[in-house]
């Protein structure tokens, strides 16, 4: 079908997978940009295939890179349509990852970047049968505009646990948005754990990245 996503992946070094985590990429990368993230958690996760699709539209500010969705900033409800607008296309790889995988439903788990952490939280809370896990590094949790997160519960499907990773020197999108974000996926009553890495920009340290592998190999039930 036209427009379906794809991207790398990466084999279980167990040689079976049981578990899939899908790295989605910030806007103006692609999914190369994040798979090798899946290299540096094989340890910790043995039996964990990993895909990172590329968006499916080409980046307006990024001549060879990809957005889930254009940002203008001349609409404040921009990213709540843009979310929305991508979602189908997302949902449609996820379900084909894990049918190609044998895998069901709950053995997903979510990791995104930036405008990935958008749909990431936007798609994990809308699956019929949550996701292991959700882990979101230096995004927003995203809402209508002058929207509570209340006026969105009936769209909630599924309550995964979520672990929010953010820079305090973000000067792309400021820490606040972890604190905001937080709060909004706290009143959803989803289960939300946060980490402020000190001294770092719109990126991922070594601490981050430890963070978010040992949670997600907590929420496979790997490791207490």
């Amino acid at each position: 079908m036209a427009g379906e996503l794809d991207g790398p992946r990466l084999e279980p070094v167990s040689g079976q997978a049981r578990r899939l985590v899908v790295f989605l990429h910030g806007y103006g990368a692609d999914g190369n940009d994040l798979i090798d993230i899946g290299r540096a958690w094989q340890g910790m996760l043995p039996d964990t295939a990993f895909v990172s699709p590329h968006a499916p539209e080409p980046c307006g500010q990024a001549p060879v890179g990809k957005q889930w969705f254009a940002l203008t900033f001349r609409d404040p409800n921009e990213r709540w349509l843009g979310v929305n607008k991508a979602l189908p296309a997302l949902e449609r790889f996820l379900e084909a990852e894990l049918t190609r995988r044998k895998l069901p439903p709950s053995a997903l788990a979510l990791v995104g970047f930036s405008q990935g952490t958008m749909m990431a939280l936007h798609a994990g809370l809308r699956r019929a049968v949550p996701p292991s896990a959700i882990v979101g590094y230096s995004g927003i949790f995203v809402l209508p505009d002058q929207a509570k997160a209340a006026t969105i519960v009936g769209e909630i499907k599924s309550r995964p646990p979520v672990l929010l990773i953010h820079g305090d020197q973000d000067d792309l999108i400021p820490v606040q948005a972890l604190i905001q974000g937080s709060q909004d996926l706290a009143a959803l009553e989803v289960p939300v754990e946060w980490h402020v890495s000190q001294g770092v920009g719109h990126g991922i340290d070594q601490e981050g990245l430890r963070h978010g592998g040992e949670f997600l190999a907590r929420r496979f039930g790997l490791r207490r």
